[in-house]
């Protein structure tokens, strides 16, 4: 017997009111602004029709405040899985067509259980965040609700990758789920983040202020390193989301999507020589060298427009998923601060987690000096990095490029760091700190007494960077294992990473180290 009509009409009746979400004029609305509405943002993450959905008939049980007239679609969140390049993925995406898309109980219900999905499946999560906040009429229940997706955010961290696209609102506690993820995509034009409005701020600091200054993704990109990604629009995030998953493992269990061939080509690259300058002071762009690394010149930075004297991000080598680790000679001559050192320190502590190999790129004079460093605490800060590197149990290659002087040269991954392969190029400077510094240290008397001090100071500055700034000393004492061309750089790290991919590494047993945070 066929089912009956009017059960199969009642289904499909209640199916296309919840579909609807807030209704044709809202999302006109949205659509004249060049926004997606919560479902098409869904549509457009997973492969056609592979989308299958959590709790569409979804209803909140608030009775007070007049909610209990109030009909709320889906409770105002989209919540499924689906397939994304043909891998699973969790997701959810708040719908600020309805009721704003505001937190409640059952919302929070929905959201929790993509998070416990993602994880029971060892499968990524992306949310994507539009909201206006807590849904005020469920009082206490709503900031339970926010609690008890913070939890689950930590309890995924380094299990699964999680994901964030801040698409819309995402104000006070709410912010705070994104900021426990592994990665947030902003939009640029419609987007906002903060714990603290410009009138709250105004009104309890005195303090004027403006949306852009605090909450948009400008600022979280470039000033407050916040968020790793700025989208131009809806479609912009969703794409990065895709990028991005395409070099990350669905779990911690799992190896990274790596494509290696049969056959690994060994050829030099030329144009590796023409890329260092001659002058050692003379800048030059570490990514035109992270492009030649890369299979392809595939390289996608993180967080590009933060802490710039550093450079991040992935790629592939030989078709192995690699994380690169840069010092930017072009900012701040690639010195490591307090941001760069946080900046580096997450990304090589997620590398290691999701058993992403890391390749380090070392051209860095030192920790910055300044008072201000000193006083905002960059010993803590570039502890982080000794701690990431130490910690990291992942293959790990370091290529010198130049500079590599001090606490600094140890803080980009050395040998003593835990370094399985340590690369030189003949340019490499390697010392307690640079020959001028140490010249005036070392021969503060025959410089006092000399009538030319600065002619005398660079002859002994040459002569005490031939002698004990050289890689040769250095691969004398195994600090270094092998001094090579630019060219052969490529080839180089590839075969070492081939060599590396059965790596086995164990720390001493305990629930967790103490990173100076």
């Amino acid at each position: 017997m066929a089912i009956s009509k009017k059960l199969s009409d009642e289904l499909e009746k209640r199916r296309t009111h919840a579909l609807e979400g807030g209704g044709k004029k809202k999302a006109g609305d949205r659509h004249a602004k060049g926004r997606m509405t919560a479902r098409e943002r869904i549509d457009a993450l997973f492969s056609p029709g592979t989308f299958q959905e959590f709790g569409l008939h979804a209803k909140h049980r608030t009775r007070h405040f007049g909610m209990e007239k109030k009909d709320i679609p889906t409770d105002g969140i989209i919540v499924g899985t689906g397939f994304v390049d043909g891998r699973p993925v969790s997701a959810f995406s708040q719908d600020f067509g309805v009721v704003g898309g505001s937190l409640g109980e059952i919302h929070s219900r929905k959201m929790c259980h993509a998070l416990d999905h993602a994880v029971k499946a060892g499968i990524p999560i992306v949310g994507i965040n539009d909201s206006g906040g807590a849904r005020i009429q469920e009082g206490v229940g709503s900031l339970s609700g926010y609690g008890q997706v913070f939890y689950r955010n930590v309890q995924l961290s380094g299990v699964v990758p999680q994901i964030s696209i801040i698409a819309g609102p995402c104000a006070g506690g709410a912010a705070y789920s994104p900021a426990l993820t592994d990665f947030i995509i902003m939009t640029r034009e419609h987007a906002q983040m903060f714990i603290c409005g410009p009138e709250v701020i105004r009104s309890v600091t005195g303090q004027v202020t403006t949306m852009d200054e605090i909450g948009s993704a400008q600022a979280h990109a470039s000033v407050s390193g916040n968020i790793h990604f700025i989208a131009d629009n809806d479609a912009h995030a969703i794409a990065l989301a895709h990028r991005l998953l395409s070099f990350l493992p669905s779990n911690n269990m799992m190896d990274p999507p790596h494509r290696i061939e049969p056959d690994l080509s060994i050829v030099d690259d030329p144009a590796l020589d023409e890329l260092v300058p001659d002058n050692p002071k003379t800048p030059f762009d570490v990514r035109q060298v992270i492009a030649r690394l890369a299979d392809d010149g595939d390289f996608l930075e993180v967080q590009e427009l933060f802490a710039p004297n550093i450079v991040i991000g992935f790629g592939r080598i030989g078709g192995i998923v690699v994380g690169f680790v840069a010092n930017q000679p072009m900012v701040k001559a690639g010195t490591l601060d307090i941001d760069a050192s946080d900046k580096a320190a997450r990304f090589v502590r997620f590398c290691n987690v999701y058993n992403i190999p890391l390749v380090t790129l070392v051209d860095v004079p030192g920790f910055l000096p300044g008072v201000n460093e000193e006083r905002r605490g960059i010993i803590r800060h570039g502890a982080k990095m000794l701690f990431a590197y130490a910690s990291a149990t992942v293959p790990k290659i370091t290529v010198i490029m130049r500079k590599a002087y001090g606490g600094a040269f140890l803080a980009m991954c050395s040998e003593d760091m835990g370094a399985d392969r340590v690369m030189a190029w003949p340019t490499a400077e390697i010392a307690v700190m640079g020959a001028e510094g140490a010249v005036n240290i070392l021969y503060r008397k025959e410089l006092a007494e000399a009538e030319d001090k600065a002619g005398k100071a660079k002859e002994l500055a040459d002569e005490y960077r031939a002698e004990f700034a050289t890689p040769y000393l250095s691969a004398g004492e195994l600090m270094v294992h092998d001094i090579i061309q630019p060219r052969q750089t490529r080839s180089a790290i590839a075969l070492s990473l081939r060599g590396l991919m059965s790596k086995r590494e164990t720390r001493p047993p305990k629930k967790h180290g103490n990173i100076p945070l």
